[in-house]
């Protein structure tokens, strides 16, 4: 396939479906509008929210790319908008975008890029935005986790899991996850949890019963709810970014009431630009300076080139990996 200079090659979701509904196209390339920037793609995260959206089942912002998923990019800056002061062409970024990563090219929100770690490829890079705003957000701004605390992460080795422990440990607190394998459980522990319960053969709740949960990060939703609500001590915080196995939980508002707990969660797309911006302020002050001092650390499982977005989501719905899956754009 031969392209103009005014396109770019893309990946759009055909129809609501399978992996293979993802097709290679040629598009025009987007042009920047005031306060944002053009990225050249050179890497782009695979998440979950990529998955849902081909499914049909995760609708985007009427203002974003409509069939072009991929949520966190990195690349080169190849123009600034009107506005634009704190980044020139040719500066490496990474940046979390409403949508269209999966492309040569991918306007971002100046305020929502932040610059490439030193010591970082573009796919470690890439791996970095939409983890670590949820994590940061929830855990630390809606959560309150402080240092000697319990945190409880659910789903320890997807990419919000990774980034959730490193971090809760990087501050201080004391972090435990559960994960569905003896595998997925070491790699836990190898990131800084104190302990993961292998959830498809011990009880997480009765296990970790005896130490008790400042703050649980819960993804999984359905019968968690209620088995999370107990081990929270006086005062915890539930906090959810998914809830995988269902929406609906009986609950003993009693015991809430008891423990003055809290139950909170969010969703990141549909967030205002500002607050957007405000968040990847506070990530660039207390986040990357742990990369760069090696306390935190992107973990890449495999990396597809762009033309295989197909197998990267079948892949990732096989749920096998430990860390983040990268498309890869060499073009």
């Amino acid at each position: 396939m031969v392209y103009r200079s005014d396109m770019m090659k893309a990946v759009v979701i055909t129809a609501p479906g399978v992996p293979e509904v993802l097709k290679l196209v040629e598009r025009p390339k987007p042009e920047p509008g005031t306060g944002q920037v053009l990225i050249r793609v050179r890497a782009a995260g695979v998440n979950r929210p990529d998955v849902y959206q081909r499914k049909g089942n995760y609708p985007p912002p009427a203002w974003a790319p409509q069939d072009i998923p991929g949520l966190e990019v990195s690349g080169i800056i190849e123009i600034c908008g009107d506005t634009v002061t704190q980044w020139k062409k040719g500066d490496s970024v990474c940046a979390l975008v409403v949508g269209g990563g999966y492309a040569d090219y991918v306007i971002a929100e100046a305020g929502h890029c932040l610059p490439v770690p030193a010591g970082l490829n573009f796919a470690e890079a890439a791996s970095l935005p939409e983890t670590v705003f949820t994590v940061w957000h929830n855990v630390f701004q809606r959560g309150k986790l402080a240092a000697g605390e319990n945190l409880l992460v659910h789903g320890g080795t997807s990419g919000i899991g990774i980034t959730a422990i490193q971090l809760g440990a990087a501050m201080g607190a004391k972090v435990y996850a559960t994960a569905g394998t003896q595998e997925k459980c070491k790699a836990c522990e190898e990131l800084g949890a104190v302990k993961c319960i292998n959830y498809k053969t011990e009880d997480f709740a009765q296990q970790l019963a005896p130490v008790g949960m400042d703050v649980i990060l819960d993804m999984v939703g359905g019968d968690y709810i209620s088995k999370n609500l107990h081990l929270l001590r006086p005062e915890g915080r539930l906090v959810f970014v998914n809830t995988m196995q269902g929406n609906n939980a009986e609950i003993d508002f009693g015991m809430v009431m008891r423990k003055r707990l809290t139950i909170t969660g969010s969703t990141l797309r549909n967030r205002d630009n500002d607050f957007k911006s405000n968040l990847a302020g506070e990530i660039l002050n207390q986040v990357w300076p742990l990369i760069t001092n090696g306390r935190f650390r992107p973990v890449i499982y495999r990396e597809f080139p762009l033309e295989q977005a197909a197998g990267a989501h079948r892949f990732i719905e096989e749920g096998s990996h430990i860390g983040k899956i990268i498309l890869v754009n060499v073009s």
